[in-house]
């Protein structure tokens, strides 16, 4: 298959999910697929961030090898919300390599404080800092301090979100 022109050819979820099933059974070529991931064209990353978020949970270690680009690819100030919510939705369930982790963390903490980012990637960046804190329970109450100003204002999502994180934060 041509990742590239199947791409091209529609955004839909059978799209997607015809991507992805060929990926699992060839896993050699992942590198087309993100080759289009880091591309320039936004039509095209994010299309292709929609194929890396279902492979993160179908078969993470697919993508485990880019994890460092990705991390990245989301601290970088014009990257799209669709890039930052697949990349922070498949992190927010692997261990990653403890030399991401201040970078992530730190990118996580950023979407946390920032009120024009969507609900989504809000959420995936708490789990995904909750994960690192785990780690460095130095980091706790910043990571509490984040969720507390979100919640009084929060959307149904983040409230919910939040206090499951706020709650295990206080077992540690």
């Amino acid at each position: 298959m041509d990742i590239k022109a199947q791409l091209t050819k529609e955004h839909s979820k059978e799209n997607k999910d015809l991507i992805v099933e060929h990926l699992l059974n060839n896993p050699s070529e992942i590198d087309a697929l993100m080759d289009q991931f880091f591309s320039s064209n936004h039509i095209m990353v994010q299309r292709a961030a929609w194929v890396v978020g279902t492979l993160g949970d179908k078969q993470p270690e697919l993508i485990k090898p880019f994890f460092p680009r990705m991390v990245k690819a989301i601290r970088q100030t014009d990257c799209i919300v669709a890039v930052k919510r697949n990349v922070l939705r498949v992190l927010q369930f692997q261990n990653v390599d403890e030399n991401l982790w201040g970078e992530l963390y730190d990118v996580c903490i950023r979407f946390l404080e920032d009120n024009n980012e969507p609900v989504a990637v809000k959420v995936f960046s708490m789990s995904t800092a909750y994960n690192i804190v785990k780690q460095v329970p130095e980091l706790k109450n910043e990571l509490m301090g984040a969720i507390e100003q979100i919640i009084p204002e929060g959307t149904a999502g983040e409230k919910n979100r939040g206090q499951k994180i706020l709650n295990a934060l206080s077992k540690l």
